[in-house]
């Protein structure tokens, strides 16, 4: 059963890449009861340490940070401008709100140029970032007061369902940190075969940063990558083109394009999904990368990698939609792998 309060608590916490620092703090008092003990690394990376009898070492990562901006300039009439962290299509920004987080937080809107006063050349073009401004409604004295340069702005849409479908800012890259809190809850009283390092890294979505320096410091046997994948089972797609479908299960990650995972991991979760009857779909991504990547290159010799997505329509959108079925395969997929991946047969052949 889906913890629909949990779930929605999580995607509304701000965590631009490089100020994860309020959905840390969150997501460590979340996790704290369920595992022996928890820390935070010089990059901000939040560890939460399930000990077992073993040596093996198992890195489960889920990214905390969410697309978001920085604050670049404030002009003379209180009006902001702004850089991005994160991947944008900048048509999705018109109308939307922002959350700006200077001494205290301030809602703003996203302007543009007028249509009204548009040329028909102008509006013939795609809008592009640089088109955009912010406006708080404020003087600008009391905007300068409040606002700096480098502070961080989220984006702000709440949390709702629509049938058996979640849709909210920030299911990338929260849907999965709450899958990871869900998981760690559920194996609270069971003995693992290796290590558990379950880990909420930071600055996913300017480059894997934090990824990387987990597993250079960590440096695991296995690690399970958590993230959301395309789900583009929508009108205008072929079906070559989906990726996923929303509503048929977990997907098992078999590439992206800065991964291929490990033949093996793929194999493993593939016949642990099969023995416990849990629906999956197989993750063929063309485009875009996950921390999987430096999960998996940045292990002292490499480590055997894989992902586990759960499948999310609109991604970088304020609307991002998931399937509550297919969240629940995720969990229980995740669960089903850590309680025998000690114990596979992780030689080559």
């Amino acid at each position: 059963m889906i913890d629909i309060k949990l779930l929605e608590e999580i995607t509304q916490v701000p965590g631009a890449p490089g100020h994860e620092y309020r959905i840390r703090a969150y997501l460590e008092k979340a996790v704290a009861p369920y595992v022996d003990e928890t820390y935070i690394d010089a990059m901000g990376n939040l560890v939460a340490v399930k000990q077992s009898p073993t040596q093996k070492k198992t890195v489960v990562a889920a990214h905390m940070d969410e697309i978001a901006f920085v604050v670049t300039h404030i002009d003379d009439d209180g009006f902001i401008k702004f850089h991005t962290l994160g991947g944008f299509d900048p048509k999705t920004l018109t109308a939307q709100r922002v959350i700006i987080h200077g001494t205290k937080d301030i809602i703003g809107v996203m302007g543009t140029r007028p249509i009204h006063i548009m040329s028909a050349e102008e509006r013939a073009k795609n809008p592009k970032i640089e088109d955009y401004y912010i406006d708080t409604g404020l003087p600008a004295e009391e905007v300068k007061k409040i606002v700096g340069l480098g502070n961080p702005i989220t984006r702000e849409r709440g949390f709702i369902e629509m049938g058996d479908m979640v849709n909210s800012k920030s299911l990338d890259n929260r849907i999965c940190c709450y899958q990871l809190v869900q998981t760690l809850k559920e194996l609270k009283d069971v003995e693992l075969s290796t290590d558990l390092y379950a880990v909420f890294t930071v600055q996913e979505e300017i480059g894997l940063r934090g990824a990387t320096a987990i597993a250079s410091g960590i440096n695991p046997d296995m690690v399970i990558n958590l993230d959301v994948t395309l789900a583009c089972d929508v009108p205008g797609s072929a079906p070559h083109e989906h990726i996923t479908d929303l509503g048929k299960g977990a997907a098992i990650k078999v590439l992206d394009g800065m991964t291929v995972c490990d033949y093996r991991m793929v194999r493993f979760m593939k016949e642990v999904a099969k023995e416990s009857k849990i629906d999956y779909q197989l993750e063929v991504l063309p485009k875009g990368g996950t921390d999987t990547a430096g999960l998996q290159r940045h292990a002292n010799g490499g480590s055997i990698a894989g992902g586990i997505s759960v499948p999310c329509r609109y991604l970088h959108q304020v609307i991002e939609m998931a399937s509550k079925k297919d969240l629940q395969d995720c969990i229980d997929l995740l669960k089903a792998c850590l309680i025998k991946i000690g114990d596979y047969d992780w030689s080559h052949s």
